[in-house]
């Protein structure tokens, strides 16, 4: 992190013999980039039909793919992915509909759909036999992937997946519950409110790069309403219900061994979900993260990462 904070301050660049600086939204940018560039990794894209996919690669060895939750994109697995590029080949796409992907209007982006459009990415990258992980709705359809494609993955890595439910009611499954969706992020109000429920403990995030993130995230508003109600339907009782037990029919189905992780604070999937997984599984292992929330790769990038190296090493 160190280098990156360099990096961050040097991107106050001397200019035709002035001083400038530069507008917030270039200026994270030019972070994210750096970001990249230290964990190894390079920007590609691919078409697949009408899709774009934009993804990110680096490192070599055995390839591990990962996906991104609801509303995120690649970039949040950037901090995680460094530990990983020195010793596998990574590989982390915008899932189709999010990020720089196409996001096409008249498609539908229901979970099937979306495992044929990341089965058909695999395929255009030649990736016969690899690791999987994937982060809540990325969770999900790892592995749901995991039980439909069985001969391709290695392992799988579930890290507070949806689809499975918990004895516990969340935070946001009681929003949701009363008819608010948080996830869908309006106004900056409603990001400072996704942080705090995505967080044990919020990051500093300075007051301009926050404006960015929050405006990308209200921009990107309503094509995430079309996904969620393509994936996930209303928030009647019954599509609620069912949201909350996709994944859970496919993980009888499941054969590779599955390394679960669980932050022990989390506010959107309550951890309560991992005795529905351990329930469901025939071969799995089960790492809680203490004072950590919904996305352990982001708030805690290399604890998260030394769990997951540590299972792949015992795998091999």
């Amino acid at each position: 992190m160190k280098k990156i904070l360099v990096v961050s301050l040097g991107l106050l660049v001397l200019v035709f013999g002035g001083i400038y600086l530069l507008f917030p939204e270039t200026l994270f940018n030019l972070v994210v980039k750096a970001g990249r560039r230290y964990a190894g990794l390079a920007k590609k894209e691919i078409q697949i039909d009408d899709h774009k996919i934009v993804y990110l690669e680096g490192g070599k060895g055995q390839t591990i793919l990962l996906l991104h939750g609801f509303g995120a994109n690649k970039d949040n697995w950037i901090r995680f992915a460094k530990y990983l590029a020195n010793d596998y080949h990574v590989v982390i796409p915008d899932i189709p509909g999010f990020g720089e992907s196409s996001q096409i209007q008249n498609e539908n982006y229901a979970a099937e759909n979306q495992l044929k459009r990341i089965d058909w990415f695999t395929e255009v990258l030649k990736l016969e036999r690899f690791h999987l992980a994937g982060n809540s709705m990325g969770g999900m359809l790892a592995g749901m992937y995991g039980a439909k494609y069985p001969q391709k993955v290695l392992t799988l890595a579930l890290l507070a997946p949806g689809g499975v439910g918990s004895p516990s009611p969340s935070e946001v499954a009681i929003l949701l519950q009363k008819g608010t969706n948080p996830l869908l992020t309006g106004n900056t109000g409603d990001f400072d409110r996704l942080i705090k429920l995505c967080f044990a403990k919020p990051p500093f995030i300075p007051s301009q790069f926050k404006k960015v993130l929050a405006a990308d995230a209200v921009a990107h508003r309503d094509f995430n309403k079309k996904i969620w109600d393509d994936m996930l339907g209303n928030l009647t009782k019954e599509a609620l219900f069912a949201r909350e037990n996709l994944l859970k029919p496919y993980l009888p189905q499941i054969q590779a061994p599955v390394l679960i992780i669980w932050g022990d604070t989390d506010k959107i999937l309550d951890v309560g979900g991992v005795s529905v997984l351990e329930k469901n599984l025939k071969n799995y292992q089960t790492v809680i993260m203490k004072d950590t929330g919904h996305t352990p790769m982001l708030e805690k990038p290399q604890e998260t990462a030394s769990y997951y190296l540590s299972y792949l090493k015992g795998k091999k």
